[in-house]
């Protein structure tokens, strides 16, 4: 294979204008889709081509097909689902990446992945002020973090009874009991019906008026000393509010349980000092779950699982072969599910080497100051706050539940800015997350504004029609 057919530079070069010309034109666009740029995706509906064609031509109709139907959440003007943009210097560290195209399963096959997440892995316990001797792994999201912690908490659960899951598995083994609060995420449910656990064979306890479990409410089974799991948040996916992680542990801790905290973005608080008072008590825990592709702001997918005791994960992930070439140094892939991955530790290290302590502090700060001011002029406007505003997360009603959904409906129509919607409390919210690097004043006052007028001109035509 000669030099020419690697690497296409003219088609590299493309892409890199186009790419570029898609970021640079982002904040002049909708946020959401135009209909016309929504109907151009059928150009993609296609037979299956029978000869190879320009790629050229393919890049082309990647960009003037697909391009314009892409959510523009990369912009300062999306702030819906807690979905962060992607810091410059990480989407040049991803095209890097991308053109090494590395497997990060083992150090044999890519020295440079595994060295990167290594250095990645410690400056995250470091920031996060989680146990310096944790066990982390790279994954694809919060949901395959949670998944791969709780493999290991059933590993070292069921080891303390005599029972190994990865050899024996789960028939006759010793119940697991799970404790989760009424607010646990879908995520964690998902995660332990993947896992034999079910999804609904849990004990729940009640959440309080911000969707903080009520630490004073932990079941009485615990005291039983049974094998048993406590799930908690670091950042309610609603409210943004922490469970009391102090109390909860040494509750749990003095039973036996293992702790594991669902950190998808709210753990980051604990890398800003005016916030990091919320994550009291997170680092306690046995495990971790948390998304770099939310508040830290690279490409997706990426994720990161952390164990107290890193031989449960490296146990409960692990795998040999006699074709396989283990080293001395940290395998990656033997601390995930995947036997394969991209070597997403490069964007997680790139952003982290580009921002510095105090970068990611000022990112989790000026995002939390704009989430304050939706509600501050949101409020003023006469619309009511529904939850504490302690991070990046804002719940607002507009009235009724009629009326607040279709606000939300004509916000997401207009395109000045993306919010989704959410029930809290038996009633229907617009839900506010700035997660975005890109965010700045002008984009909250220009999106605030969009809101007030869309939400009085609703109200007007309700109180017409009535």
């Amino acid at each position: 294979m000669n030099k020419s057919s690697i690497c296409d530079a003219a088609l590299l070069e493309s892409a890199t204008r186009r790419s570029i010309r898609y970021l640079t034109g982002i904040g002049e666009r909708k946020v959401w889709p135009a209909p016309e740029a929504l109907r151009g995706l059928a150009q993609f509906d296609t037979q299956f081509p029978a000869d190879p064609a320009d790629p050229e031509a393919v890049l082309d109709l990647l960009d003037r097909a697909g391009s314009p139907a892409t959510v523009a959440s990369a912009g300062g003007r999306y702030f819906g689902f807690v979905i962060g943009g992607s810091l410059p210097v990480t989407v040049a560290a991803n095209w890097l990446a991308g053109a090494w195209d590395q497997n990060a399963v083992m150090s044999v096959t890519s020295p440079v992945a595994a060295r990167l997440e290594e250095v990645a892995a410690r400056w995250l316990l470091e920031i996060l002020g989680l146990p310096p001797q944790s066990g982390v792994g790279f994954v694809g999201s919060d949901t395959v973090a949670i998944f791969v912690a709780l493999a290991a908490a059933r590993r070292a659960l069921l080891l303390r009874e005599g029972w190994d899951p990865d050899v024996q598995g789960l028939f006759g083994a010793p119940p697991i009991t799970v404790v989760v609060s009424e607010e646990t995420h879908v995520a964690v449910h998902k995660a332990l019906g993947l896992l034999g656990l079910g999804r609904e064979r849990v004990v729940r306890v009640p959440a309080d008026s911000q969707g903080r479990m009520r630490a004073g409410a932990m079941p009485p089974v615990l005291k039983l000393k049974v094998p048993a799991l406590v799930c908690i948040e670091a950042g309610n996916v609603n409210t943004g509010s922490f469970d009391d992680a102090a109390e909860i542990c040494a509750v749990a801790h003095e039973n036996g349980a293992w702790v594991h905290v669902d950190g998808a973005f709210g753990i980051w608080a604990a890398a800003a000092p005016g916030r990091e008072h919320l994550t009291r008590g997170v680092a306690d825990a046995d495990s971790w779950s948390f998304d770099a592709h939310k508040w830290l702001n690279v490409p997706y997918d990426s994720g990161v699982v952390a164990v107290r005791e890193a031989r449960y994960l490296r146990e409960s992930m692990s795998g040999d072969a006699a074709y396989l070439q283990r080293g001395n140094t940290r395998d990656p892939g033997f601390l995930t599910p995947g036997m394969s991955s991209r070597a997403r530790g490069v964007e997680v290290w790139a952003a982290l080497a580009a921002l510095g302590r105090s970068g990611v502090a000022d990112l989790i700060e000026r995002t939390c100051r704009h989430a304050a001011r939706f509600a501050e002029g949101l409020r003023a406007a006469g619309f009511e706050i529904l939850n504490d505003v302690v991070i990046n997360q804002v719940l607002v009603s507009f009235g009724d539940d009629i009326t607040t959904r279709a606000v939300i409906a004509a916000i997401q129509t207009d395109g000045t800015c993306w919010c989704g919607g959410t029930v809290w409390h038996g009633r229907a919210a617009m839900r506010i997350s700035v997660s975005g690097w890109a965010t700045t004043e002008e984009d909250v006052e220009r999106s605030l504004e969009a809101m007030i007028r869309i939400a009085r001109d609703c109200r007007r035509q309700a109180a017409a029609a009535n």
